[in-house]
This record gives structure tokens, sequence and C-alpha cells, in this order.
């Protein structure tokens, strides 16, 4: 299901969103109200498409609740997970300035909320206000680089390494917590980290065996934290 299949709610808080702070802190009072009453916002359940891709891009999108999935699906059917979205961030938009369809699905890892705002919209901003476009600009940079650092530090380990530092990032980066539940299924983690599904799940038992999480389905929490880290840092 797609954001224009959904019903959309405009409660609208945009004058104290955290998202002014982040991109429209320059626009004047009538261009945020603007913003305001263009925008939508649609509710996904776990597991459901927000967009897919080959899509027209309508909207320019921004999570405001959940956690999402950006990923690409190979020619043979297989997933490519590219990153994992929180709140705030603009990954979905990375070429809709450039071209008129989606480049990349995304998904929900979790119930979210999103909010849209037409695209053309943004485009008319970014023609008026050259600092509403620098602050754009400079959200768009640091999310690129957040999925090309992530990337590479997944890239630079091997399966043990690798299987750590994605559990440290859900840790550290996604819920502030050692106890948590994945998002995602050891396969999901496997196309994130490209390794195959039963190397991951080997490597969580052999984690599990050694005493540094404990581990029951997607329920997962971190026992010694230390020795993980370790394994993040000299995989």
């Amino acid at each position: 299901m797609v954001a224009e299949a959904n019903t959309p709610k405009n409660n609208c808080k945009c004058l104290s969103c955290e998202l002014r702070n982040l991109v429209f802190t320059n626009l004047a009072e009538d261009d945020v109200r603007r913003v305001c009453e263009s925008k939508e916002e649609f509710s996904y359940l776990k597991g459901e498409i927000i967009h897919s891709e080959g899509e027209s891009i309508k909207y320019f999108k921004y999570l405001k609740n959940g956690l999402v999935k950006l990923f690409r699906v190979t020619p043979e059917g297989n997933e490519q997970i590219i990153t994992i979205t929180r709140p705030f961030e603009f990954v979905s938009n990375t070429n809709a300035f450039h071209e008129e369809r989606y480049s990349y699905s995304l998904s929900a890892l979790e119930d979210s909320i999103v909010c849209c705002v037409h695209i053309e919209f943004i485009k008319d901003l970014i023609l008026r206000n050259g600092k509403f476009a620098l602050n754009l600009i400079s959200s768009y940079a640091r999310t690129a680089e957040g999925i090309i650092s992530l990337g590479l530090e997944i890239r630079k380990r091997n399966l043990a390494g690798r299987t750590a530092f994605v559990l440290l990032y859900f840790s550290n980066e996604i819920y502030h917590s050692r106890i948590f539940e994945l998002p995602v299924s050891r396969k999901e983690i496997a196309d994130l980290i490209s390794m195959s599904s039963a190397n991951v799940i080997r490597t969580f038992s052999e984690f599990r065996r050694d005493g540094i999480i404990r581990a029951n389905g997607r329920n997962i929490e971190i026992i010694d934290i230390n020795k993980l880290e370790v394994i993040s840092r000299r995989g």
C-alpha cells in the first residue's frame, strides 16, 4: 500500500514540529503555515510498503514516527537493503529533485507515520528562499554521509564484526537500550551486511554460546557489550 492509497490526516503542528528546526527554520511564519496547510500525514503498519521503486514522485517525505527501510529489489527478486531510516531523516527523497520516479522502495519496519508535502511546493520554496535551500542541501548531505559511512563501516569488517556492528547500531543508534526487539529478520540483516542468512544465524548462535547476547527470536539482550564492541572493532 502506497501513501496515495492511505487516508491522510492533517493535524497541523508545524510551528512547533522538530522538523522546523532541522529544515524550515529560515521560513517566515506565513510559509510555515502554508507548509502546514499543504502537508498530509499517512500511517503505515509494520511491513507495509510506503512507496515502490519506479513510482512517480509526488511528495517530499519525512518520517515523523517509526522506523523504515530503504531497499532495492534485484532482477533475481532479492532485496538489497541500503539503510534503515529513523525519524526526521530524508532518505526517501534522495532523487526527488532530479528524477520523476523513485529509485528505491521504502517500507515500514515498525508502525510509522510519514509526513508528506507536495514536491512542487517544496521546489517553489527552494526557488524563493536561498537559506531554506541551503538548509535542505545540508540535511541531504548529512543523510548521504550517513548512508556512505554505514556502508563503509559494514564493508571493512568480517562476518562476526559486521554482525556485532549491526547489533550495536540497533542498540546505540536506534533503541538506546541493550534490550530490544530486532525490527528485521536474520535474512534482512544478511541483506544489509552482504552475507548469507546461514552465516548470520551461525554467528548469532556463537554470540549466544559465548554469553555475549541473549536471543529469543527477534528479542535481543546484549549481555557483554564490551566483548561485542571488541568484536565489532577488530572485525
